[in-house]
Formats: C-alpha cells, structure tokens, sequence
C-alpha cells in the first residue's frame, strides 16, 4: 500500500509520463519533417526522371529519322512500296516523321486490252505489256515531285544500278523521254 499512498512517487511519476509524451510529440514532428522533406525528395526524383525519359524518347525519335535518312544512297533510285499496292521508283530527297519526298518519279504501267480479240486471233494467256511511266505526262500534269504520307508507305528500298527498272530509267532517259519497258530476263536455255 506504501506505493500508492506514497506522494512522492506519484509526483515521479508524472513527469516521466510528460517526458514520455513530450518525447513522442517530438518524435511525431520530427517524423512529420522527414516525411515532408520525403516527399519533396520524391515529388523531384519524379519530375527529373520525367525530364530524362521525355529527353530520351525525343532523341530516340530525332535519332530513328536521322537514321533512316542516313540509308538513302543518294546516287541510287529508291522504290517506295505503298499500302494500295502502288509501287514509286525514284530518288528519296527527305524523310520525314510524317512524310517523305520522292522526286524523279516513275511508275509501272500496265496496258491492257480496252477490246477483245476475235477467237482465235490471239492467245488468250498472252501476258500484259508492262512498261514504265514517267510521273509528269499524265493528264492533270503534276510536277515531278510527290509527298507520301508515311502511314500509306509499307517500305522503300534502295534500288541497284544493274536492276531491270534501273536499267529502264536510264534507258528513257538517253532516249529523250521515250516509253521504256523493264529489261525481259533471257528465256532461252
């Protein structure tokens, strides 16, 4: 019973209990302050690593056009593949991220039979006569020079100076413009 009647211990232990308190409400703040100047950390680290992966996608990005640009040989006719099936022979002068141009500009060119034969007059498999077209002599008259939004290109590729259509072009134009036919690969045995 000494204990609890005893005044003086009480009184001892009344402080310890504020001590107690006081140092909790300390530790609170200080945890508050850290907590605080986490965050701070935190909000920063976010907004410098946003900066760096916007710094990285676009260079990513400027590097992926340079680099394809960089694969057009200049001295080389390009054939650029279009999703409708068109096919572009002719020189590459810029690649855009939205578009490329191509300039110099053939196409091929089937012709075909506006009327039938008379039966027996020719064979029926004969194969279309295909030859290459100039951009510039159709009708409407467009310049030599076309913008090819990139969503409608499936590829292009440099051409070799030996290639049958290569080989068409510079024929044309040694001719002055004539109609030129890709060369026919020998069939004899």
């Amino acid at each position: 019973m000494e204990r609890f009647s005893n005044p003086q211990r009480s009184n001892d232990v009344r402080p310890t209990q504020q001590a107690q308190n006081e140092s909790f409400t300390e530790m609170a703040d200080a945890t508050a302050k850290k907590s605080g100047l986490v965050g701070k950390l935190l909000i920063i680290s976010l907004i410098v690593v946003s900066i760096a992966v916007t710094a990285f996608v676009g260079t990513a990005i400027f590097n992926s056009e340079k680099g394809e640009a960089s694969l057009v040989k200049k001295d080389q006719y390009q054939a650029v593949f279009l999703s409708d099936g068109q096919i572009y022979f002719g020189k590459v002068t810029d690649v855009q991220a939205e578009y490329l141009v191509l300039e110099d500009i053939y196409y091929l060119q089937v012709e075909q039979q506006v009327q039938p034969e008379r039966e027996g007059a020719a064979d029926e498999t004969a194969e279309p006569k295909v030859s290459l077209a100039k951009l510039g002599n159709e009708l409407h008259g467009p310049e030599d020079q076309m913008f090819i939004s990139r969503l409608q290109v499936l590829f292009w590729e440099n051409l070799k100076t030996e290639g049958q259509v290569t080989t068409a072009i510079t024929e044309y134009v040694k001719s002055g413009g004539a109609t030129a036919q890709p060369a026919e690969e020998d069939k004899t045995p």
